[in-house]
């Protein structure tokens, strides 16, 4: 029945891996059903006979889909079946697209859908690199036009040695996240996050990858000479030489003088009248599909800005090719947040605001790995009015997630351990104005709100762009660098190679190309400017306005104490149906969360109550100690004393001689039933019972001087055992 069914295997890393095809999905364009260990990954690529009308750019979705069943599990919605992705299996899909848009022809306008199914995980093989490769395959032996394949590998770092494709024993160890891909002979795709890695050994770790790639670039192409089918033909995209020659002719003098200044609404109101002036000549050209003008508009832009920057080292605002545009770094902008910091690069602007909440509100996660639960989150947002546009909301897309995560991984090798700082943390980027590399100035950004918000961040951490411009003859020929590109030079330039360290090192690299790859050159030029650049806004601009993380926390912050007790004593403190926590928490005003381990988190706004219900807790799980003194709650009235409780199952009596420092005749004239009291332990018998005194504790807290005739002997029946219901 599969009379086309082929299996091609070799080995990654040690471990099997195999690429099976001609036996599922046999309608798409091609599909491999990769397999790395015991990690499967159906791979599909397919694409349209004819272009999508419309359109001025490649129509490529990828898809990278988590299946719970793959790791044995329902998922986790009410209607226990796969939602929306996750924001895992999004930057998975970014991680694949990345990588091979570029080599897609630029002039294709047919549809293309790369999808990636996971069906089985192997925790010690990587899905998202079985996908990325197994992806590569199936568009490389289709018949879609395309300059692969690539291939994509992780890199870990564990005591200083590089690791290929880290298995989770080791990546639990490891001080480095990095993907690389790339073709067999140009670096394509970089995404990384690292505890402040030199450069030189984060090149080292790239190139590691690189060699990796090398091998299976090979391993794929010996596929595709087997059963490669014939590349089908497309209608170009292109514009007519002669009619992109005369509209340039016509415009190009005009555009330069409108693309030459340093404010983007200034350009952009100048090119108005230069589309008008184009429409109306030579729109009849076009009749039907003058939508094509603005494609050669575009054309005509990209030539302009890219002559400048290639053969004048002119930039559009004016800069040197390694000068930063204006910065300015501001603090405590919103007085009721727990902290707030904005990054001002030239005309992008980022507001980020920091909030700090208890262990107990840390993001519950439901994918495919291992991880459970994510204590700092960090989430950016891109609203239309940032880049002049009229557009409404619809929640976060993948570009958000992206730059959101990237922050993240940058910002997450300095956060604080949970025993040194036990807060859940969240910090949102607000983009408020965006010209080039917002993602950049939302980790500048977070870097403040964390200071002011008394976060205390190991190292502060900025983040820079380089861009690139290549000649005619692409990589291998001439190429510049720049630095802090703006949009213009990230539109029609063919890199945004984003760097974010501390003074140290590396904590987040993501490389996005409009060209096949970069050369190691490239790499390591791109690492030299953008490490002298983050130094520069980190030590003029950033620790001038605050030159370390906060000593106290905002006054609207919860203040947060935290405690240990055996993991036996947990049902203690917890109670029957959760009584005893919950009356912990309403009496001290305070919200608590217990760890399995028996770590305790008590968080509120008053820290004396804190400190009331960590002291709670500790009496629960701890026998009190004889001579301490504690506050208690009057529970129960007798003839000879009281009953007083000074934690939840934790009574003892003030017999009523110990009530007052003076002699006392009732026990109603002293105390009532609900009265807070301090009491001191006097006494704990080999039963366990507790004996109490208020009057040493008056006389120890708040020197009271014991009457006269206060320890005459007073009349009492002698104590019985306590029965059950007495406690």
């Amino acid at each position: 029945m599969f009379e086309n069914y082929k299996v091609y295997e070799t080995t990654i890393a040690g471990r099997p891996f195999k690429l099976e095809t001609g036996k599922m999905a046999g309608l798409a364009n091609a599909a491999f059903l990769a397999s790395y260990g015991e990690t499967s990954v159906l791979c599909t690529v397919t694409a349209s006979s004819k272009p999508r009308e419309g359109v001025d750019f490649f129509p490529l979705s990828v898809d990278y889909e988590e299946k719970m069943y793959a790791v044995g599990r329902f998922p986790g919605s009410f209607q226990r079946r796969e939602g929306k992705a996750s924001e895992k299996a999004i930057l998975s899909s970014r991680c694949i697209d990345r990588p091979i848009r570029p080599l897609f022809p630029k002039d294709m306008r047919n549809d293309c859908s790369v999808v990636a199914t996971v069906m089985s995980v192997d925790p010690d093989c990587s899905p998202e690199i079985t996908a990325a490769i197994g992806v590569s395959a199936a568009i490389a032996v289709s018949d879609i036009p395309w300059d692969g394949p690539i291939a994509s590998t992780s890199v870990g770092l564990i005591d200083g040695k590089i690791v290929i494709n880290p298995t989770l024993e080791e990546r639990a160890k490891t001080d480095l996240n990095l993907t690389v891909s790339s073709t067999a002979d140009l670096v394509a795709m970089i995404e990384a996050g690292g505890n402040e890695i030199p450069d030189d050994l984060m090149f080292d770790c790239i190139m590691a990858g690189h060699e990796v790639n090398k091998e299976i670039v090979k391993f794929i192409n010996s596929i595709v000479a087997e059963i490669g089918k014939e590349k089908f033909s497309f209608e170009s995209s292109n514009p007519d030489p002669e009619i992109m020659a005369k509209i340039e002719e016509f415009c190009i003098e005009d555009v330069k003088k409108a693309l030459d200044t340093d404010d983007k609404n200034v350009r952009d109101a100048a090119l108005l009248p230069i589309y008008d002036a184009v429409h109306a000549k030579f729109d009849e050209l076009f009749e039907g599909n003058e939508a094509k003008l603005d494609e050669i508009m575009y054309l005509v832009q990209k030539h302009v800005v890219r002559a400048w920057l290639k053969d004048e080292h002119k930039r559009v605002d004016g800069r040197g090719i390694d000068e930063i545009r204006p910065l300015n770094a501001q603090v405590d902008l919103l007085p009721r947040t727990h902290g707030s910091g904005m990054f001002t690069r030239g005309q992008t602007q980022v507001l980020s605001i920091a909030t700090l909440a208890p262990i107990s509100e840390a993001q519950k996660l439901d994918g495919l790995d291992e991880d459970v639960q994510k204590r700092y989150i960090h989430h950016y947002n891109f609203p239309s009015y940032s880049v002049g546009e009229t557009k409404p909301s619809r929640g976060p897309g993948r570009r958000e997630i992206g730059h959101g995560a990237l922050a993240e991984k940058a910002l997450v090798p300095v956060i604080p351990s949970v025993e040194d700082f036990p807060y859940a943390i969240r910090v949102v980027s607000e983009v408020l104005s965006s010209n080039g590399s917002t993602s950049q100035g939302s980790i500048c950004g977070s870097t403040l709100a964390l200071m002011a918000a008394g976060v205390p961040i190991k190292a502060p951490v900025a983040g820079i762009s380089c861009g690139l411009i290549t000649g005619d003859e692409g990589v291998y020929g001439d190429f510049m660098t720049m630095v802090d590109i703006q949009g213009l030079e990230d539109f029609y330039g063919d890199m945004d190679f984003k760097v974010a360290g501390t003074h140290k090192g590396i904590t987040a690299i993501q490389m996005d190309l409009k060209v096949h790859g970069l050369t190691p050159e490239i790499i390591k030029e791109a690492f030299a400017k953008t490490h002298k650049a983050r130094d520069y806004i980190l030590d003029e601009v950033m620790l001038k306005c605050i030159p370390a993380p906060r000593t106290e926390l905002s006054v609207y912050a919860p203040k947060m104490l935290t405690t240990s007790i055996s993991p036996d004593k947990i049902g203690d403190v917890i109670g029957k149906q959760g009584k005893v926590i919950q009356s912990i928490q309403e009496q001290c005003d305070c919200t608590i969360t217990i760890e399995e381990d028996g770590r305790v988190f008590v968080s509120g706004i008053d820290i004396e109550k804190c400190n009331q219900a960590v002291s709670i807790i500790e009496l629960i799980a701890n026998d009190p100690e004889v001579g301490a003194v504690y506050s208690g709650k009057v529970t129960r009235l007798m003839t000879f004393g009281a009953f007083v409780e000074i934690a939840p199952g934790k009574e003892g009596l003030v017999h009523i001689s110990k009530l007052d420092v003076k002699r006392v005749e009732k026990v109603e004239d002293i105390v009532s039933v609900g009265d807070q009291v301090l009491v001191k332990v006097t006494e704990i018998d080999d039963q366990g019972r507790i004996n109490l005194s208020r009057r040493d504790a008056l006389v120890e807290v708040n020197g009271a001087v014991v009457e006269e005739g206060a320890d005459d002997e007073q009349p009492r029946k002698p104590r019985k055992p306590f029965k059950k219901h007495d406690r």
